[in-house]
């Protein structure tokens, strides 16, 4: 799928970066499409571990050295919204505190429309649904949230199938409130977790040998993984820009992982007789399902 950016005067797409996937970047905004295993903000534990700030940093003090040569002030980067670690996809950052107060607001007030790609465990039946069901700190595992019918925050969560395999579902995910883990707990609640998720779900990783039923491996060779890490992946991203106004969306293509994965999945695991999937319904079509 290809990468978007609706330019309007002033506006322009960047070159890429190779640590720092750049989708879009302007005067206000810096949108990326964030690896897998990077972090949004340093890790308490651990900061020197690299994070999408500190490589943001890195290439605005580039740029800045760049046009404007050494001993200029170096340019802040303000974190609008998050992804999980093992989570891919589209990222927008703000490069201005009043950019950064606009996008906040439309992401508090669910005016930000975000759309994952989501490879869960089992057959999924209903073609799709609505999850409301309230999330919150586990009340005995810190770090882990859990759904908690009264004391949690309200959380709502619409999804749609996009193709169905043996084992497997994909699922089009698109959440209106942005709770901790939110699409991670609701599909757990629902009782198809992601693939990969040691947190929610059981399976650290997707084998070639458990898809492929003739698979053998080679002689003195250990079985490398097609997959490590969350099966999920943030497709796109729509909201109003905070300065020019209008709307934007940027979409971000699937990583070699997550696309040799679907790739055997729909070779050793497909279904015949299956549908094609359908078009993915207009939220005014779509049907609720509340837990």
């Amino acid at each position: 799928m290809p990468i978007r950016g609706f330019k309007r005067p002033g506006l322009h797409m960047s070159r890429q970066r190779g640590d720092l996937p750049i989708i879009y970047e302007d005067e206000d905004l810096l949108v990326i499409n964030k690896p897998s295993g990077l972090l949004v903000i340093p890790d308490r534990w651990d900061p020197s571990k690299p994070t999408v700030v500190k490589l943001a940093r890195e290439y605005l003090a580039e740029q800045i050295s760049a046009t404007q040569g050494a001993g200029r002030q170096e340019r802040r980067i303000w974190v609008v919204h998050r992804l999980d670690r093992d989570t891919s996809g589209v990222l927008v950052l703000a490069k201005a505190a009043s950019a950064h107060a606009a996008l906040s607001q439309q992401f508090a007030h669910g005016k930000a429309s975000k759309t994952y790609l989501a490879l869960v465990s089992g057959y999924v039946t209903r073609p799709e649904g609505i999850i409301r069901l309230p999330i919150g700190p586990h009340p005995s595992k810190p770090g882990i949230m859990a759904v908690r019918r009264s004391q949690g925050k309200s959380a709502v969560t619409r999804y749609a199938i996009l193709e169905r395999f043996r084992g497997f579902t994909l699922l089009e995910v698109r959440p209106e409130t942005g709770r901790t883990h939110q699409i991670r707990v609701h599909l757990q609640a629902i009782g198809h977790p992601l693939v990969i998720d040691m947190l929610y779900g059981a399976n650290e990783a997707i084998l070639l040998s458990a898809l492929k039923p003739s698979y053998r491996p080679k002689a003195g060779q250990d079985e490398r993984p097609l997959m490590t890490r969350l099966t999920l992946h943030a497709q796109a991203l729509e909201l109003r820009h905070p300065t020019q106004g209008g709307s934007c969306m940027w979409e971000a293509p699937l990583p070699k992982d997550f696309t040799a994965v679907l790739r055997n999945v729909r070779r050793y695991r497909g279904l015949p007789g299956e549908p094609s999937p359908p078009p993915p319904p207009s939220r005014g079509e779509q049907e609720g399902l509340e837990l």
